[in-house]
């Protein structure tokens, strides 16, 4: 739980004004500790970024969107991403305990309030963690909404991204046998935890390229394979989570829970041409929630790099700290 040495210095070609870097290491129970960084102002404004997958992992990309001078920017890598161990792990990792997590890193931390910063994946998990502790929010952004409903899942994984890439669905189903393709996050599933590495991994590849290929407007569809950690980890716990309906008790918890955050101000930034989350949810939420407001950017997909999502970030970022300063 020490600064680790010698790092203030390692981002300064990012960030001149940086004030601090800190990495820390955080045991969070049931055999799971998560790595945590933080960087920028140690004295500014808090700001919490959960990232994508589930399994994604946090980079040194995402600490971009946040001025260091009026930002202190906290990253951490969910249970089983990353440098979080044990690696690509499934035991004791739900929803609930990426939530209680949240809040664990919260009070290490000793911070009081925060801004909750997530995309894709991470903005499920920041509307899960708002409605579990609303009083700890300053403000919600999200990019690219997914609300862990089989609506969604179907979406992706039924067919309907496919008819837009028939190419690419082509090869995300040929391995599979034609009477498990009904269900083909179940039929994944017997696949990525078969106790046969090399199967698990091959199928991770598999799945991993067939998101990856989709989420920026500007792909033409051909994507190298994944670094096998990688597909690992982000194949095996997103077809965990969706095998499970994202631990929800129900398919519109997030949108039928609303209320317990309708004083919560959040910002939505969607791609309007997001084939990985269509931005049907994101509309959704926004005329459900009250103080939030939706920005659907155009010519845009669902990577966090695309041009138009990445500058409606900063400018949100931007302004957030000159009002909260």
């Amino acid at each position: 739980m020490n600064k680790v040495s010698g790092q203030k210095s390692a981002y300064s070609y990012l960030y001149p004004q940086l004030s601090s870097y800190d990495q820390r290491m955080l045991d969070v129970g049931d055999g799971h500790s998560l790595y945590i960084e933080q960087s920028g102002n140690s004295n500014g404004i808090p700001v919490v970024v959960l990232h994508g997958g589930p399994g994604g992992g946090c980079s040194p990309f995402m600490r971009r969107f946040f001025d260091p001078a009026i930002f202190r920017i906290i990253l951490f890598d969910q249970r089983g991403c990353g440098r979080s161990t044990p690696f690509a792990s499934v035991k004791n990792n739900t929803t609930w305990h990426l939530v209680a997590d949240i809040e664990r890193i919260r009070t290490t931390l000793g911070i009081k309030q925060w801004v909750v910063f997530g995309g894709s994946w991470g903005a499920t998990l920041g509307l899960a963690y708002t409605q579990a502790h609303p009083d700890r929010v300053i403000h919600l952004v999200l990019r690219g909404v997914f609300l862990g409903m089989q609506s969604e899942l179907d979406w992706f994984y039924g067919g309907g991204a496919g008819r837009f890439w028939p190419d690419l669905w082509e090869d995300f189903v040929r391995d599979i046998p034609q009477d498990e393709r009904d269900d083909l996050i179940a039929a994944y599933n017997r696949r990525l935890f078969s106790g046969d590495v090399a199967i698990e991994n091959n199928y991770a590849k598999i799945w991993s390229k067939w998101e990856n290929a989709l989420a920026s407007i500007g792909s033409n569809g051909k994507v190298g394979d994944p670094p096998i950690q990688f597909a690992r980890a982000i194949a095996r716990l997103e077809n965990h989570y969706f095998s499970n309906h994202v631990f929800f008790e129900h398919d519109r918890k997030l949108l039928d829970d609303i209320a317990v955050m309708a004083h919560v101000s959040g910002t939505i930034v969607q791609g309007r041409f997001d084939m990985v989350c269509p931005p049907q949810s994101a509309y959704a939420l926004h005329k459900l929630w009250p103080k939030s407001s939706l920005h659907m950017v155009g010519l845009a997909g669902h990577a966090l790099s695309e041009t138009g999502i990445a500058a409606k970030l900063v400018e949100t970022m931007d302004h957030i700290g000159r009002v909260m300063r």
